[in-house]
């Protein structure tokens, strides 16, 4: 459609903002297309879903302490003193058409965000896809993340229930435990001593204005470097680092979003629907003296609470000041160092291997084996502590005692890392082989061909060139070399130690890594069959007939 033909609305604003060329530039932009890609897409759905169902609930929420009597439909609380928060909850609950729904619908979106940010990270994280030059939207990322995390469990403390009052009292127990400026950040965060007067107003504040803001601001910038950047790809023919395959934002990738993103507002709202999520009455209102049995917080903070319950209780005194290490360490150096090291990682990464090329195609996870056994060792180093948080509950249910549940963590958080990296390094290689000996060899026929000297062996029948393409288009990887001591004038080459770490690191992380075979090998390997097979032919007297159809020869694409 040209600019002329535009309806009299269209053109009357693409005359004032020139949508015209933008649109005709920007409409047409190729995205590849693959199902991990729409991990994201739900990311954003979601979060989109979580704004509307809470300007839904702000229309009746009350973010107020002050202390009122309930006298609502929920009969068995009718009569108890509680926080508007609560009462206002309740109400919504019971008493405002849909509203139950539509805190169940918001509280699922909530988990249904964070979970498919987690997955996203991840496949982005084994596939390479933060590499040069996407380390900025990688830190993007998991900024966004970390604030759908704090933001899910603010949201999850202002209806000011039992249950997340007992969560409100863990985290004030951490804050606390930061010198110096623990009790006047308790004191700015609650108003007071805690749970004190302001609590829930100020959550509300940070929940609705504040993060929501920030969230949207880093959705925004996100989606402009991915555009910027043009979007990564797997391997196949046809693809390379210079171009995308795939298919136009307009019309098919519009059509394809518009109906994904009704698909997942249908299903977390059947979820709201028919699934239970944070029955706020059953636990009643925040009284400091009570705690709920069993409490668990939102899965995406069991990690924290977890690691918490493993730590052994000790504190060190030192000029009149406490430590307390057994919340200090695991709430305020283990989270931080855990998620400072995967938010820098494609730095650490870029800096061990001196890779500064810019990459638009995906690594296979198993073409990097250190990296996905990394990958692997962080997985269970979050899942074992996540176990951790419900300890209590894995103690209860399977009948074993507590403290043996506790000691066998505290030894798995550092052992079975370890282990998964070991395990996953080894099995990547494997697979490397596995793909090796299927380019040089083919794959299995179960023809048995007889050579004239007796001897038996399988006949193999070549990949297709779309595969062989498949298993080549990666890189050689190759560590660093430290180089000479001393230049050709004699100068001692500068910054010698630290060189010589960063080899060593690269040798460790390219150790034992299988390269992709030459074209020599490959051609070498293909004659050698071609002579096994020809030899073969004339010398079998009583094998099985030979498929000439599928003997053709095969040469991958480099």
């Amino acid at each position: 459609m040209s600019e002329k033909d535009f309806p009299p609305p269209v053109k009357w604003v693409d005359d004032r903002l020139g949508i015209g060329k933008l649109g005709k530039k920007n409409l047409r932009k190729v995205f590849p297309d693959h199902w991990s890609f729409m991990l994201g897409e739900i990311a954003l759905y979601s979060f989109i879903i979580l704004l509307l169902t809470g300007v839904f609930l702000t229309f009746w929420f009350r973010p107020s302490m002050a202390d009122v009597e309930y006298q609502g439909s929920y009969s068995l609380l009718k009569g108890l003193h509680m926080s508007e928060a609560y009462a206002s909850t309740l109400d919504i609950s019971f008493d405002i058409r849909g509203g139950l729904l539509m805190r169940q619908i918001h509280h699922w979106a909530a988990v249904l965000f964070v979970a498919s940010m987690m997955v996203h990270l991840l496949r982005i994280f084994f596939t390479g896809a933060f590499r040069k030059p996407r380390e900025l939207n990688w830190v993007i990322g998991f900024g966004m993340l970390f604030l759908g995390i704090i933001e899910g469990f603010i949201g999850y403390g202002l209806p000011d229930d039992l249950l997340s009052g007992t969560g409100l009292r863990i985290t004030q127990g951490m804050i606390q435990a930061s010198p110096i400026v623990g009790s006047y950040l308790t004191f700015f965060i609650f108003g007071g001593e805690f749970p004190g007067d302001d609590f829930v107003s100020r959550f509300f504040t940070v929940h609705v204005l504040l993060i929501p803001g920030l969230i949207l601001a880093l959705v925004t910038a996100h989606l402009f470097l991915v555009v910027y950047h043009k979007h990564t790809q797997y391997p196949g023919p046809g693809r390379t680092e210079k171009n995308v395959v795939g298919y136009p934002l307009m019309p098919v990738y519009m059509a394809k979003a518009g109906g994904f993103f009704f698909v997942v507002f249908g299903i977390t709202a059947l979820m709201g629907a028919l699934l239970q999520i944070n029955p706020v009455w059953l636990y009643g209102p925040y009284n400091p003296a009570e705690v709920t049995a069993g409490s668990q917080p939102d899965w995406y903070m069991g990690w924290l609470e977890g690691s918490v319950r493993l730590m052994p209780g000790f504190e060190s005194h030192f000029w009149g000041v406490t430590l307390s290490w057994n919340l200090l360490i695991p709430a305020l150096i283990i989270p931080p160092a855990f998620v400072t090291l995967v938010a820098l990682y494609p730095f650490i990464e870029g800096w061990i291997t001196g890779d500064k090329r810019e990459h638009h195609l995906l690594d296979r996870p198993r073409n990097m084996p250190t990296r996905t056994g990394i990958g692997a060792a962080f997985i269970t180093f979050y899942g074992l502590l996540w176990i951790a948080g419900g300890n209590d509950l894995v103690a209860t249910h399977f009948g074993v005692s507590l403290n043996n549940v506790t000691w066998f963590l505290r030894f798995a958080v550092f052992i079975g890392p370890v282990l998964a990296f070991w395990a996953t390094r080894r099995i990547a290689i494997s697979l490397q082989r596995a793909d090796t000996d299927r380019i040089l060899h083919g794959l299995e026929s179960g023809i048995i061909v007889r050579t004239p000297d007796g001897e038996y062996y399988e006949k193999h029948t070549p990949i297709s060139n779309y595969e062989a393409y498949e298993l080549t288009a990666r890189d050689r990887l190759l560590p660093l070399e430290v180089g000479p001591e001393t230049d050709d004038n004699g100068v001692r080459a500068p910054k010698r130690a630290i060189t010589k770490v960063r080899a060593r690191l690269s040798k460790f992380y390219f150790a034992d890594a299988v390269q992709k075979p030459t074209a020599a090998e490959i051609e070498e390997a293909h004659a050698h069959g071609r002579h096994d097979e020809h030899e073969a032919v004339e010398g079998t007297t009583d094998t099985a007939e030979l498929d000439e159809s599928t003997s053709h020869e095969v040469t991958p694409h480099h």
